[in-house]
């Protein structure tokens, strides 16, 4: 189970850096919102797929999953919606300013 998860965290990897490497805002916005889902699989992970009783059972609990890689990824999703809106913000304020999504299109209009 742990090697299908690994595949899958090098293949939204590879997909995400291949889309941040390109020239579209649209494309480099997708690109980054592949990678946080990469990075929260590999957190999940790291900490180890366990099976176990609910995280919090009390002091007598036998066996119980560690809360911790929960609260890290729930911390992770929050901020990377939080960055995610920011970049649509700042892709729509270049496109309405300067007619294109391209990178190449805005950097020449700067100059």
């Amino acid at each position: 189970m742990e090697l299908l998860i690994a595949l899958a965290i090098g293949l939204l990897f590879t997909i995400g850096v291949y889309l941040v490497l390109s020239k579209s805002l649209l494309r480099i916005l997708l690109g980054t919102t592949l990678l946080t889902h990469g990075v929260h699989l590999l957190l999940l992970t790291m900490a180890g797929l366990k099976t176990g009783a609910a995280p919090l059972l009390g002091e007598e609990a036998e066996a119980y999953v560690d809360p911790l890689p929960q609260a890290l990824i729930l911390t992770s999703i929050v901020i990377s919606f939080g960055v995610t809106a920011f970049f649509i913000v700042l892709a729509y304020r270049a496109y309405r300013s300067t007619g294109t999504d391209d990178v190449e299109g805005i950097k020449e209009e700067r100059q």
